[in-house]
């Protein structure tokens, strides 16, 4: 179902019914675990993927950098310029 380097792809499935009667798979609840990693400053026109690739020279390792700061929405981590974010070592 996901690529094995996804950080879903390791993630139990439940199978439940909607209130329609039909039968749908769902991922369970992830939560990320915080994880230390060193401080970078945001700059203006940041994405996760681009510093991913920067660190990693991995762009789709975005979601590590996600994890390190408990975010499960990565946009907002660099939405805002002169914000501080971890990224952890490879």
């Amino acid at each position: 179902m996901f690529l094995p380097n996804s950080r879903y792809a390791k993630v139990a499935t439940v199978t439940t019914r909607l209130a329609t009667g039909e039968e749908v798979v769902a991922l369970k609840l992830r939560k990320p675990m915080p994880v230390a990693g060193e401080p970078r400053s945001v700059l203006a026109g940041d994405r996760l993927d681009i510093v991913a690739q920067q660190t990693y020279a991995e762009p789709t390792w975005f979601w590590h950098i996600a994890d390190a700061n408990t975010a499960l929405d990565s946009r907002e981590l660099v939405a805002v310029p002169g914000d501080t974010v971890d990224v952890p070592k490879s």
